[in-house]
């Protein structure tokens, strides 16, 4: 029999990995609360403690690439910390009105627009440009790769074992 404490930790599990794609939503900490939930509602015996271990280490991953993944690209690109800084707040407002859309189009507006004020070069700006875009893409696969390793490998040892 199933209890309501492993339907809420799957659910968190699941929202963890939906969270990934969906704007605004923390995935890594969703899945990290899943975990929790779990730990604790087994008695802080399940899953074992190398398992509990190596998952709640893919879910600090997670919510690392899912902080810094955009802002790494970016700087991989040659923009500096205040394009990128900016290139977000930007993202996010915009986001936020017109969907993911606006954040991908105002990253790469942004990281263009001040890059090339700062450094009048074209094909530098565009560079930065693209690599800030395409992290951004990179880190939400990464990030929904990481999440539904730690759903598996959740379901794995409590299930299985």
């Amino acid at each position: 029999m199933v209890d309501a404490v492993t339907i809420l930790a799957v659910a968190l599990l699941v929202g963890g990995v939906v969270g990934t794609v969906v704007p605004l939503v923390p995935g890594g900490l969703l899945s990290l609360a899943g975990l929790g939930v779990y730990w604790w509602g087994s008695g802080f015996s399940d899953p074992g403690t190398i398992t509990l271990a190596v998952l709640a280490l893919l879910g600090v991953l997670t919510v690392v690439v899912e902080l810094f993944g955009g802002s790494i690209a970016a700087r991989a690109g040659g923009a500096s910390w205040v394009t990128s800084a900016a290139a977000a707040v930007v993202g996010i407002l915009l986001m936020v009105v017109t969907g993911p859309v606006g954040l991908l189009v105002g990253l790469f507006g942004t990281v263009f627009v001040l890059e090339f004020v700062r450094n009048g070069e074209l094909e530098g700006s565009t560079r930065s440009a693209v690599y800030t875009t395409a992290g951004v893409l990179a880190s939400t696969a990464v990030q929904v790769l990481l999440t539904v390793s730690i759903l598996l490998g959740f379901l794995v040892a409590v299930v299985l074992f």
